[in-house]
């Protein structure tokens, strides 16, 4: 801590000083000359948004910001959301290019750091009972999960604005979404992977209208108990307005249109004031063409699953059939786990560390790239357009403490599926 905190300075000012940022030029020149080389400049960005274009035009007019191949090195880090839409994602990439390289720019999305979400391709690719199961021939469905058992808080004001599609389905949700469709990338680096998380963001069918209408479901809480603890409707939330069409929930099917895929729905589910704090992705195989054993398991025969789980303990699970121990045939349904704490003997690293370790390093592989962010936002524009258009709609209510709108469980219940307890 003695050497970190020698090492510090602080240099005051506004976003829009450039007195400011010349004073933070001289600053960094002075660290350099100490150091006897010119090192790696890091701007990170853990502002308001609407500040991203401010700082980015006074670090370039102040001559903060070196080119991808001069001595030293520059890049800069930018915190969700990357616009509010694929119109202000456009212009704040614009914005930013005019002063910084794309290969300069690191859009952060802390469930990249996540051990979990990073061992997916690993799990995937390095293990070849795996990989030949992953695809429409053996895969039911996939469900991905993301819940919160926390309201809006003091983020009433953000959360009016962007709503848990902003929040949550055009950055964690389809994020995840295409690690799991990916292909296998010709080699592990940051270009590679990224090209083919684009690919699946290019292969989800367009969603119309009338589409958005069936097949996502938005919802806002109302009251309830969460935790054993009485819980504060949105519409009672401070900062929220009375009238208030924000969605605190959504749930939608997605179809990714390729040869890996074509056929197998992927379920997204995001909300708030739900039961536990719980993030997973849920592989579900299909099952035998033919049941073997009717009638002999304590309960009716279940899919085999597979369970990534992200958040809060970290770690996989696979779910099988297995023959009860005894004269007769009973069969009952047990899990394989995976802790990554009890495996590993250790705490796994906050996700910022992480990241913010690949971003000094200018690692760019679990950082988003620039069109990742605007074919996402042209998913999520597609649903708060169509919102937008039909006035009388309105998110369905839930009781905080559930699972969301009774719609919610409908909406797979037409498809012949439900989703999984968690």
């Amino acid at each position: 801590w003695s050497q970190l905190c020698g090492d510090m300075r602080y240099v005051r000012g506004e976003f829009g000083d450039a007195p400011a940022h010349r004073t933070l030029g001289e600053t960094l020149e002075e660290i350099d000359r100490e150091r006897g080389h010119p090192g790696c400049h890091l701007f990170y960005l853990a502002t308001p948004p609407s500040a991203y274009t401010v700082i980015a035009k006074q670090l370039g007019a102040a001559g903060l910001v070196r080119g991808s191949g001069s001595a030293g090195t520059t890049r800069i880090i930018v915190e969700k959301p990357f616009g509010r839409d694929q119109k202000s994602a456009l212009a704040l990439n614009r914005a930013v290019h005019d002063v910084f390289d794309e290969e300069q720019v690191f859009r952060i999305d802390h469930y990249l750091g996540k051990e979990t979400v990073q061992n997916i391709l690993v799990f995937r690719l390095d293990n070849g009972i795996f990989e030949p199961l992953w695809n429409s021939h053996h895969v039911d469905h996939v469900q991905i999960t993301v819940a919160e058992a926390i309201g809006v808080g003091t983020r009433a004001q953000f959360y009016e604005e962007a709503g848990v599609s902003r929040d949550m389905l055009q950055n964690h949700l389809l994020q995840l979404l295409t690690l799991v469709g990916m292909e296998p990338p010709v080699r592990f680096d940051a270009k590679s992977v990224r090209d083919e998380k684009v690919k699946v963001l290019r292969a989800i069918r367009p969603l119309t209208v009338d589409t958005v209408h069936r097949r996502v479901i938005r919802g806002q809480y109302g009251p309830g108990m969460v935790g054993g603890q009485s819980a504060t409707g949105y519409l009672d939330e401070t900062g929220v307005a009375k009238n208030s069409t924000t969605e605190t929930y959504l749930s939608t099917r997605l179809q990714i249109d390729n040869w890996r895929w074509g056929g197998t729905p992927f379920y997204l589910r995001s909300g708030k004031m739900l039961p536990k704090r719980v993030t997973e992705i849920a592989i579900i195989f299909k099952s035998p063409p033919y049941e073997l054993f009717p009638g002999q398991g304590t309960e009716p025969p279940r899919p085999n699953v597979l369970r990534l789980r992200i958040q809060p303990e970290e770690g996989i699970s696979l779910a099988f059939e297995s023959k009860i121990p005894g004269q007769s045939m009973q069969i009952e349904e047990v899990r394989m786990d995976f802790s990554y704490t009890t495996s590993f003997g250790q705490e796994s690293p906050e996700a910022y560390e992480r990241l913010l370790l690949d971003a000094i390093q200018g690692d760019s592989t679990l950082f988003a790239r620039e069109d990742e962010v605007e074919l996402s936002w042209d998913l999520v524009d597609t649903l708060t357009s169509a919102w937008s258009g039909d006035k009388k709609a309105r998110p369905y209510p839930y009781e905080a403490g559930t699972w969301g709108p009774a719609e919610s469980d409908a909406m797979m219940a037409a498809d012949g599926r439900e989703w999984l307890k968690l």
